[in-house]
């Protein structure tokens, strides 16, 4: 017999069939005019939530974090370039956008900390994540067993610490091939050779 987060994490896997299709097309009109950083009473993935630590009590909060797709916006020269060295395409950030998200959530909500993130919805335009976040200084929080690291951690999305910038810094990758990658790109670059 399977539990409720089973359906819901199937409906999840085909998001533009379905239910979850129907359902999206409202939300995706409705959270265009929305902020950008908007905070939300319950998670819309409850299923994904809870898998990446969510739970309903005081200390824990759900924002939802609009992010404009694509490279970065350059503005292009007017004068003294090859169309090579214009440097307006392909300028693409280092981190990937759900990191970026979660560093604008944390922005926002300076007191919490970032536990993780996942993917809602997107369009031509935007793509949205909804992020959790922990008040490491709240009593909820220091008292449950599995939380309570949080409250001895500062700034763990601004140091790449979380499961997007773990992604984004290479560290899903181990042995042959990421020996560099450790403990950080700029760390091994500057190590003297011998």
């Amino acid at each position: 017999m399977k539990s409720m987060y089973a359906y819901i994490r199937e409906a999840w896997k085909k998001p533009y069939e379905g239910y979850v299709g129907e359902l999206m097309w409202h939300r995706l009109q409705k959270w265009r005019r929305e902020p950008a950083v908007v905070r939300i009473p319950r998670p819309t993935r409850l299923d994904r939530a809870r898998a990446l630590g969510y739970k309903a009590k005081k200390g824990i909060i759900v924002v939802r974090v609009r992010i404009r797709r694509g490279g970065r916006r350059a503005t292009r020269p007017n004068k003294g370039r090859k169309s090579k060295g214009l440097m307006v395409n392909r300028r693409t950030p280092k981190k990937n956008l759900q990191w970026i998200a979660e560093e604008r959530a944390n922005r926002k909500y300076p007191n919490m900390e970032v536990l993780n993130s996942y993917w809602v919805g997107e369009d031509g335009r935007y793509k949205w994540f909804e992020v959790i976040l922990v008040d490491r200084d709240h009593p909820a929080i220091k008292t449950d067993s599995q939380l309570s690291w949080v409250s001895r951690k500062r700034g763990r999305v601004y140091r790449g610490l979380t499961s997007a910038g773990r992604k984004a810094r290479g560290l899903r990758r181990k042995g042959r091939g990421a020996e560099k990658v450790r403990p950080s790109l700029r760390a091994n670059f500057r190590k003297k050779r011998r």
